[in-house]
C-alpha cells in the first residue's frame, strides 16, 4: 500500500506543529553542539508570514517542512525538518526538489543554504544532491558552511 503524500502551504494556525516538528527534529543535534539549533528557537508566525513554508504530510501526518526565503538572484532554503519518525524515508530529498521546483517558478537558478558544519551527515546530503561549499564562516556559536547549487533550464545542475 502507498502512504498518501500531501504538500501544501502553512498557514498562520499551523506554526505551533511547525515549532514542534523542528524542536524533535533539531533535538538530536543539541548534544553534539551544546545548544539548540537556531530552527529550535525561531518565531514561527513570524516565518509564516514573511516566508514560504511548505508542510509535507504522510497519512494525514505531518512529516516534514521547507522554510524558504525569495532572495533577487536566488531562492534560500532557511529550515529543512523531519519528524524523527519519518527520517531515513527520502522526505528531505523531496523537500529539496520541491525547493529547486519552486526556485524555477521565481525564474531563479540558484539555491543557497546553510547549515552547521558539524551537521556532517546534513553537508554529506546537500553533497550528494549537487550543492557545493561557498565559504565556511567562523562563529562563536560554531562553523557555518554555506553550500549553493545552481540549476541548468533542463532541471540538471552545475556547480560553480
Amino acid at each position: 500500500m502507498t502512504d498518501r503524500v500531501e504538500l501544501r502551504r502553512a498557514k498562520a494556525t499551523d506554526a505551533a506543529a511547525i515549532r514542534d516538528l523542528t524542536r524533535q527534529a533539531y533535538a538530536k543535534w543539541v548534544p553534539l553542539i551544546g545548544r539548540e539549533p537556531k530552527p529550535m528557537t525561531a518565531d514561527y508566525e513570524a516565518a509564516i508570514a514573511r516566508h514560504r513554508v511548505d508542510l509535507l504530510y504522510i497519512d494525514g501526518t505531518l512529516a516534514g517542512l521547507i522554510e524558504t526565503i525569495r532572495e533577487p538572484d536566488h531562492l534560500l532554503v532557511e529550515n529543512v525538518a523531519v519528524s524523527p519518525s519519518f527520517q531515513g524515508r527520502g522526505l528531505g530529498r523531496r523537500l529539496m526538489a520541491h525547493a529547486e521546483m519552486l526556485a524555477r517558478e521565481l525564474g531563479v537558478d540558484t539555491i543557497r543554504l546553510y547549515t552547521n558544519q558539524r551537521f556532517a551527515e546534513n553537508v554529506a546530503l546537500y553533497h550528494r544532491l549537487g550543492y557545493a561549499v561557498d565559504r565556511e564562516d567562523i562563529l562563536p556559536v560554531g562553523t557555518v558552511v554555506h553550500m549553493s547549487k545552481r540549476l541548468t533550464a533542463e532541471g540538471r545542475h552545475r556547480t560553480e
